[in-house]
């Protein structure tokens, strides 16, 4: 299935807007994932937004609220939080440029893909992308997507354009605060020439095919031998969720039958009273 756009807009550039599509540069891969499961019953765990006192609630009687003081907030319908205006959601400007040394690794956060729209736009993508590659520069923009302005990269990447979003400069904590037990005493001369040679005997081009994630694949072996496995204990869930109406009608059910209950009890009381009184 294709990859579809996280965003659409203008890639400008002075007064050059080119029409641009942003696409994830990442996938989740072949993880293993898990179902949270009640042991005793065998069903499976689920989670419900519901409200104390009325139980679940629709979608769509749920908006935002932000918190003033302790228990009070004001609340914001998404009318509200679409109208904002920002020229950043469908115009991505760079703004400046700057040699990708100057960045610090610290501040990269992830990387998408920013491809031309349509054929029309590509001679001028395909500008812009030869500029940087010339200059070797990279632009920096700010963008919206998914709620959220984010700071932006972008240098070129093969056929075409990488953006990679950046953390904002409050987003980050200070090293000082974690490295202050770490002395300024230098290191010792012998040791340090022991640990130079090591790390040039293992210096070699990066290879990421070289690295897989060994973790995920001894889970995936568990796995596999758990289900060849014919004394593996298993269990067959429910899939289909209750909705809020049949869980409003089996309390109904409950609260009707414990009022039987109550009715019963006292009205065997009462005539266990009545024989007692009879027998006196």
């Amino acid at each position: 299935m294709a990859p579809r756009a996280l965003w659409k807009g203008q890639l400008r550039l002075s007064l050059v807007s080119i029409p641009v599509e942003i696409f994830s540069a990442t996938k989740t891969g072949a993880r293993v994932s898990f179902r949270q499961i009640h042991k005793p019953s065998g069903k499976r765990i689920r989670y419900e937004k519901s409200v104390p006192g009325i139980g679940p609630v629709d979608a769509e009687d749920i908006v935002k609220g932000y918190e003033v003081e302790r228990d009070e907030y004001i609340l914001l319908d998404p009318e509200e939080i679409d109208e904002i205006k920002l020229e950043t959601k469908k115009t991505f400007e760079l703004v400046q440029f700057v040699e990708a040394c100057e960045i610090p690794p610290l501040y990269f956060e992830k990387p998408y893909y920013i491809t031309a729209a349509d054929d029309l736009a590509q001679d001028a993508y395909r500008v812009v992308r030869d500029a940087l590659r010339s200059a070797g520069k990279v632009g920096l923009g700010q963008v919206t997507m998914r709620g959220k302005e984010y700071l932006a990269a972008v240098k070129p990447c093969g056929d075409g354009l990488l953006m990679e979003t950046l953390r904002y400069e409050d987003e980050l904590r200070e090293a000082d605060e974690i490295f202050t037990d770490i002395t300024d005493d230098e290191s010792d001369k012998e040791l340090l020439d022991v640990a130079t040679s090591l790390i040039e005997r293992k210096t070699a081009p990066f290879d990421a095919s070289a690295y897989t994630d060994k973790y995920a694949e001894a889970m995936q072996e568990l796995l596999n031998a758990k289900i060849k496995n014919k004394k593996t204990p298993r269990v067959r869930t429910d899939d289909e969720a209750p909705s809020g109406g049949e869980n409003v009608i089996d309390l109904m059910s409950a609260l009707k039958e414990s009022l039987k209950e109550a009715k019963s009890s006292k009205s065997t009381a009462a005539k266990k009273k009545g024989t007692r009184k009879k027998a006196s």
